[in-house]
């Protein structure tokens, strides 16, 4: 682990509490005042089964690259797997993404998303009434180059109108420096929703202004689990062993929040005055994980 790495006097152990003994209150308290809380062995009992959906995803995916068509963020397969640029140095043109499993074909990524430490937190922080926005989300980082993903705030992508979506990603295999471990910048939620630009992977920070040392390295096991704040600034740097880096995301949000900006470039951005006027609760309704939702005339 990185313990001995700091940004601004802040280190992991800083943000970090053990899934064994959690105080959901104590942990809502780091995640408030840093923007991020690593959770260890939060998730391990979900790993295992996770770990062979996800190898089963990738090897059907990459047997239908030859079948991918253009979309606007890339390629999509057949099956459903999103497709960017390779780098220079990779051994084909393309590279896996963002993969097609959910919680619609993996019955294993829903039930994690209903583990009941995980919604201890997001209600000590969120409130009694919970639900999940979106369906999951897998992302792979490929072996020997797989995408950086630079620092950015998921605000950029998915704004929404009060706190918006509060995400834990969890790690399906040991992850490092080495494999591209989640970087955080604690704190940074507190910034508000910073100007965006296009880059390889999508909205980025500028390197210029956020370069990768002001951004804290989370290493950790296979099952450890990180939230972060919609506004909370994090990325990955380039896998650079000899196997495939999965993780995958939950994200919920309370269910009176609905998502105001979508976007995954810059041009998206730049008619946000409109998609804001016609952003409406009533067509974005998600699964309640926690409480209940109430009648409201008015959604």
């Amino acid at each position: 682990m990185s313990e001995t790495t700091s940004i601004d006097g802040i280190s992991v152990r800083n943000i970090e509490v053990s899934a064994e003994g959690l105080n959901a209150e104590q942990a809502a308290s780091i995640y408030r005042e840093h923007g991020c809380l690593v959770v260890r062995g939060l998730m391990t009992r979900y790993v295992e089964r996770m770990a062979e959906q996800i190898a089963f995803v990738i090897e059907e995916s990459m047997a239908l690259f030859d079948q991918a068509q253009r979309s606007k963020d890339g390629w999509l397969t057949p099956n459903g797997a999103l497709l960017i640029p390779a780098p220079e140095n990779f051994n084909r043109d393309k590279q896996l993404m963002l993969l097609p499993i959910h919680y619609r074909n993996s019955s294993s990524f829903m039930q994690s998303a209903l583990d009941e430490k995980t919604l201890d937190i997001v209600e000590a922080v969120l409130g009694p009434n919970v639900e999940l926005f979106g369906e999951g989300q897998s992302l792979v980082k490929e072996p020997v180059g797989g995408f950086p993903k630079h620092l950015h705030q998921d605000a950029a992508y998915f704004e929404h109108k009060y706190e918006g979506p509060m995400a834990q990603l969890t790690y399906v295999v040991n992850s490092d420096l080495q494999n591209g471990c989640l970087h955080v910048v604690p704190g940074s939620h507190k910034l508000g929703v910073l100007r965006h630009e296009d880059t390889s992977s999508h909205l980025g920070l500028s390197n210029d202004e956020w370069p990768w040392e002001r951004a804290l390295p989370v290493e950790g096991k296979a099952g450890d689990a990180i939230f972060f704040h919609v506004n909370c600034i994090h990325g990955s740097k380039p896998n650079y062993s000899d196997a495939p880096r999965p993780v995958f995301i939950h994200r919920y949000r309370r269910a009176d929040d609905y998502q105001v900006i979508s976007a995954s470039s810059v041009s998206d951005r730049a008619d946000l005055d409109s998609q804001e006027a016609q952003a409406r609760k009533d067509n974005q309704i998600g699964f309640m994980v926690r409480g209940f939702r109430s009648y409201d005339p008015e959604r």
